[in-house]
């Protein structure tokens, strides 16, 4: 669930459920609750009387010490006592971003699953959501092409999502081509551009273009077995080619947004951590 996708009542639902199942269960300190949305309805998922690794990203994105708070509200302290009873509202956006070593796993593929694989993370933080996104893959070594060429090799449950992606990059001037399924399904949304064979077709293929060094961005979501098995290979070659890539159409969807308010001309803001923070302090006196 992003917060930036999501409506008022639905925050305002994560915040009543959160403070419902806080006082239900008389938690004092850190409570770590997992919530999902489907259709404006939000479902917990799991509530654990502890910390997680979001809290020093949301210390350090709001500038608030919370498990030094934490910790004195479980010795005694109030909220109220330690003037903490507001909640933040940034002007700021801050984005969190994985550290994947798959660069360091020969072989290994570079797919995300349920269990947790990252090895670290790093944050971007800007004054609206592109320019936060942008910075954050920047951080992690996936950096964002402004132009060059785009591959795209879809699953049909993600295609409908990447139709208003796929239009943002090509007027932003990217020139866009993919495998027969992708590219037969956005000429019927309006949006043309060149076929590229399956891997599992013989050459010329994708992974041809990146040895020649002729890509400069794949976006792949694996579905079939014949598919994950060519997406397997088309993930590895642009690690070990060092193309960026990404494997999910919300990253996709994401990065649409990030290259469109780049090419607008946005200049990444350039400003320590604390800047922002004190912003916050000016707004809130």
């Amino acid at each position: 669930m992003c917060i930036r996708d999501s409506s008022k009542e639905v925050l305002d639902q994560v915040r009543d459920y959160t403070r419902k199942i806080a006082l239900g269960l008389r938690v004092k300190g850190l409570i770590n609750i997992q919530m999902a949305e489907k259709g404006g309805k939000v479902f917990v998922l799991e509530a654990n009387p502890r910390s997680s690794r979001t809290i020093p990203f949301v210390s350090k994105a709001v500038g608030i010490p919370l498990a030094k708070i934490a910790a004195k509200v479980i010795a005694g302290h109030s909220l109220k006592d330690l003037g903490y009873t507001d909640e933040p509202k940034p002007k700021h956006v801050s984005i969190k971003e994985v550290l994947l070593p798959f660069d360091k796993l020969p072989g290994a593929d570079p797919v995300l699953g349920p269990e947790m694989k990252s090895t670290g993370e790093v944050m971007g933080v800007d004054y609206d959501f592109g320019r936060a996104y942008y910075k954050a893959e920047l951080a992690a070594d996936n950096l964002l092409p402004l132009t060059g060429k785009v591959f795209l090799s879809i699953r049909n449950a993600d295609k409908p999502e990447l139709v208003e992606a796929a239009r943002k990059l090509q007027a932003a001037g990217l020139e866009l081509m993919g495998t027969r399924g992708t590219v037969n399904y956005l000429a019927q949304h309006g949006i043309f551009m060149d076929t590229v064979k399956k891997v599992h077709d013989g050459s010329p293929n994708v992974i041809d273009m990146m040895r020649r060094d002729e890509v400069d961005l794949i976006i792949n979501t694996p579905t079939s077995k014949m598919s994950r098995k060519d997406g397997y290979r088309i993930r590895r070659a642009a690690v070990d080619f060092k193309v960026p890539y990404i494997t999910t159409i919300q990253a996709a969807v994401a990065a649409a947004d990030a290259i469109e308010t780049m090419k607008k001309g946005q200049d990444l803001t350039i400003k320590s951590i604390n800047e922002y923070h004190r912003e916050m302090e000016q707004k809130e006196e």
